[in-house]
């Protein structure tokens, strides 16, 4: 069954996809008035029905579904082809650090716990999707490791280097402040868009994640742990403790 409700027409359009759609109203009329275009489907296999059909730049889904897998959204949203990457947000009344790490783990954007601050979604949902038209663009690179911000395109040694989005923001946000040392609250808030009902495991597993990643074209160095503080993007000949 499905059952749309749009919002205010952007060129970011969201799916919301949860059993309980009736509960979900107030973060799509919330989003709506942050400026996106949203679907809420109350149906899994309708909503990557609909995703195959017209990509959207966010899908936001029910970790329980009845019938319906969390793991199945994700390998079907992966699996289209679409102007845009989809990103993955998880909703899940599973708050538990082992839940979280496993969702980020099987390849979602992010995850939030029920209940939650619908304040808090809109922020974490428009830094995912980079809503900022009124900040510059810039290119950032270290080395031959390059960051098209205006693209969301990353290269090393003129490869493209393919980052899902919250590998891809930490990338950017350290790299932006070459030097300067994050702990991992900091990091939660500027990166996740709010620290509350995201586990500062989080940040670690993404780190070690993006520095996976970077080991490809011998990067991995330049993502450093400062002990008993967090995190830095640096030049490699300093000392990486981990």
């Amino acid at each position: 069954m499905w059952r749309f409700m749009f919002a205010t027409r952007t060129n970011k359009q969201i799916f919301i996809v949860d059993r309980e759609v009736a509960a979900l109203e107030p973060l799509r009329r919330r989003l709506g008035e942050a400026g996106f275009a949203v679907r809420l489907i109350d149906d899994g296999p309708a909503a990557l029905e609909a995703v195959t059909e017209r990509p959207p730049h966010l899908v936001i889904f029910d970790w329980n579904m009845p019938g319906f897998a969390g793991l199945e959204v994700i390998r079907g949203v992966r699996k289209v082809r679409a102007p845009q990457e989809v990103r993955l947000i998880i909703l899940s009344a599973l708050s538990a650090e082992e839940d979280v790490v496993t969702g980020l783990n099987l390849g979602a954007d992010d995850y939030i716990a029920k209940p939650f601050s619908l304040r808090e979604v809109v922020a974490r949902v428009s830094a995912l999707l980079r809503c900022h038209p009124h900040e510059a663009q810039p290119q950032l690179s270290c080395d031959d490791l390059v960051i098209d911000a205006s693209a969301n395109r990353v290269t090393a040694r003129g490869r493209l280097v393919n980052l899902r989005g919250v590998e891809y923001r930490l990338l950017e946000f350290l790299m932006s402040h070459r030097g300067k040392t994050f702990n991992r609250r900091q990091l939660l808030a500027q990166v996740w868009g709010g620290d509350s009902g995201v586990d500062e495991r989080t940040v670690d597993v993404n780190v070690q994640r993006l520095r996976k990643i970077l080991s490809g074209s011998g990067f991995e160095d330049y993502i450093q742990t400062v002990r008993c503080f967090g995190y830095r993007f640096g030049s490699p000949g300093a000392v990486r403790e981990d």
